[in-house]
Order: C-alpha cells, then structure tokens, then sequence
C-alpha cells in the first residue's frame, strides 16, 4: 500500500502555550485566563497565547485518509525543549521537506519509516523540530494499521513484540489551576489517578513551610472518601514543578521528611510526587534526584517520586531510567519527537522495572491522545495521561471512550467476551 499524496491543515490545541520561564521569574500577572506581562522565551508575542497544531494528512493507494497532529508541549522552549511551534511557521517546512520523502512509500510496516521519518536531519544538519516528528509518525502509525485492516494497538504490539492485554491502562486526570473543582470531577468520574494539581509556585500553592499543599492533600483524601465508593482507590499524583527543594532550600531530609508529612496526610491512598525539585539541568537533575531516592530509602518513607523535567527524549529518560533518578518517569510524548520514540521509552522503563508514566501535555489535541491510547494498550504503561486540556472532563473522554472501543474491538475480534472480569490475550 502506497502513499500518493500528502496534506497539511492548521488547527488548534487543547490549551496554550506558555511561557514558563516569565512565569518563575514572577513576571505573569494572572487576569481570568490570560497571564499578562511581559514573555521572555523567544518565538512568545505573550506570555499565554493559543496553543496551535498541525494535522498532517495522509492519501493511501486505495482511498484511505490517514492523519496525526504536530503538537509540542505547553512549556515549549524550556527545560531544554524546541522552540515554540506555530502552524504558519512549520506548515511550508512540512510541505516542502517532508511530503515529497512521504509520497510514494510503500507501507511495508510502522517502524522502520517510522525510525527513518524520525532521524531525518535538515540543510543545517538539525533534526525536525520535535512537533513535526510526533505529528508524521501518527499518520504513519496510522496508515499501517489501515493498510493491514487492524488496530494501531495491534500494529505496535506486533512489531515490537509486545503481549496485547485486554483490560484498560489506568487514567490520569489533571486538574489544572481550579484544583478543587476539577478534582471532584476526576473522583465523580473514577479516574484511576488524579488530580495533577500544577503546584507551580511556592507563595501560593505549595507554602513556604509546605503547608498549603498539606492542607490540599488532606482535603483530597477526605474528598475521594466522601464522593468515592468504598472500592474506589485511586493513586495520588502531584506535580510540584520543583517546589519543594525550593522551599526547603534543597535539603534532601528535609525534603524527603515533608514528603512524608505527604504520604501521611493522603492516607490510605498511595501518593507520587513529580519534579520535586528542579536542578536547573539535565546533569544536576539526574545527580538530585538520585540523591533523594537514596534519602527516601534510607528515612523509609513510601511515596514514589516522578521524574519530569530535562527528562525530554529517549536517551535522556535512558539515563534517568539507568541512573535510578526516580521511582517513575514521564515519558512526555511531544519531547520525544516521533511516536516510536514514546513506545520505546515505555518498554525500557518497563524491562528495567522503573515506573512509566506515558504523559504529554494538556497542549496537544484530540487526535494525538487517541494515537498514545493505542500506544499504551501495547506497551502497559503504569497510567496514562488523560488529555488534552485541563478541564478533566473533555480530555478523560477522549482517552477512556477511544481505550474502550478499541478493547472492544479488539474483544470481538478474538473472541472475548466483554466483562469487567480480566482477561489476558496474546497475539502470535
């Protein structure tokens, strides 16, 4: 099956894009939903403006439309990442550079042109910014999937050689800002994990003793107990954004001994803290981390800390993963460019028994989450993010509802009947 033409389209994302830096130098002055002041980070005109995407379309032999959508992160040009990403920037690179290397391929399989797509270099001997990559390699793992009549799900189980289970990846809601209300939507709708929270200043969300996410985690707990059923436990996941060596002057026991005071206060649920602190590269971030799970470890103290920042492509979350710098990583899918990329990383954490967070950003759209839904069903992440957006309800949707068909599909297909009873399938 050949590629006879492709097609690009300019779209939206499910939120904006950011400048984090502006907003830790205190510069963002918060005016209902815009942040106002002046941006720091080049390519940013504010320092929130839309979130913006690019679907690139695939033509089969036979008719079929095949498509992906270049997304990058909400922080883009931080932490290590590529520039920002607009649509009328990228859309002529797209069509000039890679349409004419897409066209006339023959889909032999996902891969292989997916390796290729991924490692092509421009004229300056840079790689295609991390957006474009992730965007073509959905198209292609779309198209193989059309091209032999199966899932996505099955093509990346078949060709990485991974079991297929039928049965869900747990979900991650993320709350956002409006960290109350968008809890107890996460709790009414059972999201497996929950809520994010964006504990992303220490004054007025973390405290600087700690005590207003103190407070918060006890609030969630009490709340899950009082809106949950009794059988309802999800696992609790705050993303700190380094605040916490912040306040505590990057004390690991004095870190690691609140983060305890944490565990505690979630009871009886498990808690994960993400991006407790934030070295400021990636050398240093890997060094701290490790430090405190050396800290956690020795002060016996049951929370699993995430690692999250500078940890952007596959080779970095390999040195995370091998360096032992955290209990889990995000794998945040746009950071890695194409989506082989992301199913790597997931395998890798897995096989050396790290956790795998197979996240993103509330930045991306409707078509990449389905995309890493399928993703996931083949790779068994420990959760994935439930996106785009920050509104839980639209982006948990998307992920649960496009998870549930495709199980059900790929029920009918094997003969499993569906019921909530597990049930294991390999494919051969």
């Amino acid at each position: 099956m050949k590629i006879i033409d492709v097609i690009t389209s300019p779209g939206v994302t499910g939120f904006y894009f950011d400048d984090q830096k502006a907003i830790k130098l205190g510069g963002a002055r918060v005016d209902g939903c815009a942040l106002c002041g002046k941006p720091v980070t080049p390519g940013f005109e504010a320092i929130r403006q839309r979130g913006e995407s690019i679907s690139v379309i695939l033509v089969l032999e036979d008719g079929q439309i095949c498509f992906g959508d270049c997304a990058a992160v909400q922080y883009s040009g931080a932490g290590g990442r590529d520039p920002l990403f607009l649509a009328e920037e990228f859309i002529p690179l797209i069509e000039a550079e890679i349409g004419p290397k897409l066209v006339g391929l023959n889909l032999t399989g996902f891969r292989t042109i997916a390796e290729y797509l991924d490692g092509l270099r421009m004229n300056d001997g840079k790689k295609f910014h991390t957006a474009i990559r992730y965007g073509v390699t959905q198209a292609l793992l779309d198209a193989a999937a059309k091209a032999r009549k199966v899932t996505m799900a099955e093509v990346v189980a078949q060709e990485y050689g991974t079991e297929l289970i039928l049965e869900p990846v747990p979900v991650f809601a993320q709350s956002g800002d409006d960290r109350y209300v968008n809890a107890d939507k996460a709790i009414i709708k059972q999201a497996q994990v929950l809520p994010h929270a964006l504990i992303n200043n220490v004054e007025t969300k973390l405290g600087y003793q700690g005590e207003i996410l103190l407070d918060y985690i006890k609030w969630l707990s009490s709340r899950i107990r009082e809106l949950g059923t009794e059988e309802y436990k999800p696992v609790l996941h705050i993303d700190v954004y380094g605040t916490i060596g912040i306040a505590f002057s990057e004390d690991e026991e004095k870190m690691i001994s609140y983060i305890g005071r944490l565990a505690d206060a979630a009871a009886p649920f498990k808690l994960r803290i993400e991006g407790p602190t934030d070295a400021g590269s990636k050398e240093g971030q890997v060094e701290a981390l490790v430090r405190l799970m050396k800290a956690k470890k020795k002060m016996g103290v049951n929370v699993e800390l995430v690692a999250d920042e500078w940890c952007n492509t596959f080779e970095d979350i390999k040195e995370f993963v091998d360096a032992g710098a955290g209990d889990m990583v995000q794998i945040k899918t746009p950071d890695l460019g194409g989506i082989n990329n992301t199913i790597m990383a997931v395998l890798y954490a897995k096989e050396r028994g790290v956790g795998a967070y197979l996240g993103g950003t509330c930045n991306e759209t409707d078509r990449s989450a389905q995309v890493c839904v399928h993703a996931a069903l083949a790779t068994r992440p420990d959760q994935m993010l439930a996106k785009p957006g920050m509104g839980v309800d639209e982006g948990y949707m998307i992920v649960q509802n496009e998870m549930s068909r495709t199980l059900a599909l790929l029920k009918r297909k094997y003969g499993v009947s569906i019921d909530p009873v597990k049930h294991e399938l390999y494919l051969t």
